[in-house]
């Protein structure tokens, strides 16, 4: 019904916002992250938005991305996973953390959202697998089809991420210190797992 809500931050409230537009205040739930990236009350803000229809109430979920928004809709779709412990996952976590998360298999991290626990993370990361691609973040890097049959080699960033995981990281700290790295298409893995070794000390 809503693709997105254009208007003035009239207010925020402890898991919501209230956006003015059209001379309507819209009450608008979202995520912690949300938060973090709102503008000034009085500002002007566009909110993309999602419309939940239950027997006893109409509720509008909204975040500043396209992306956040395409996420938050996965999640719903796994069993198990409501409109609420979505804005849990996404309140603990930004979507390129949730990828990490999945590609990873790092239920532990997912199951930190309140109200998430390990059996429902791992559902999740089962059900998502296939459509929460660490592509997305790593971009050429990320295995792809190879020159040689097409099975698919890992890139620079991805054995520096399997490094630091055998190092004994987690999945999603590596992929996070390895996705911070700058100029990596000149860089041998050896370089990039240094440069992401010094970046764990900032995670």
């Amino acid at each position: 019904m809503y693709a997105y809500i254009k208007g003035m931050l009239a207010g925020m409230e402890e898991d919501a916002v209230i956006v003015e537009a059209g001379g309507i205040g819209y009450h608008i739930y979202t995520t912690g992250q949300t938060f973090k990236a709102l503008p000034c009350v009085g500002e002007t803000i566009k909110v993309y938005t999602y419309l939940h229809v239950r027997e006893d109430a109409v509720l509008l979920f909204g975040f500043l991305t396209r992306d956040d928004l395409r996420i938050f809709k996965l999640l719903i779709g796994v069993s198990g996973i409501g409109p609420k412990g979505a804005l849990a996952i996404l309140s603990v976590m930004t979507t390129d953390d949730l990828r990490f998360a999945v590609a990873g298999d790092d239920a532990k991290a997912i199951a930190k959202a309140p109200g998430v626990g390990i059996k429902t993370a791992q559902r999740l990361i089962l059900e998502l697998k296939d459509r929460l691609s660490i592509e997305d973040i790593f971009g050429d890097d990320a295995p792809g089809p190879a020159a040689d049959g097409g099975k698919g080699m890992p890139g620079v960033k991805e054995e520096a991420v399997q490094a630091l995981v055998s190092l004994g990281y987690s999945p999603m700290e590596a992929a996070k210190a390895v996705s911070g790295v700058a100029d990596t298409d000149n860089m041998e893995v050896e370089a990039v797992l240094k440069a992401a070794l010094r970046n764990m000390a900032f995670l």
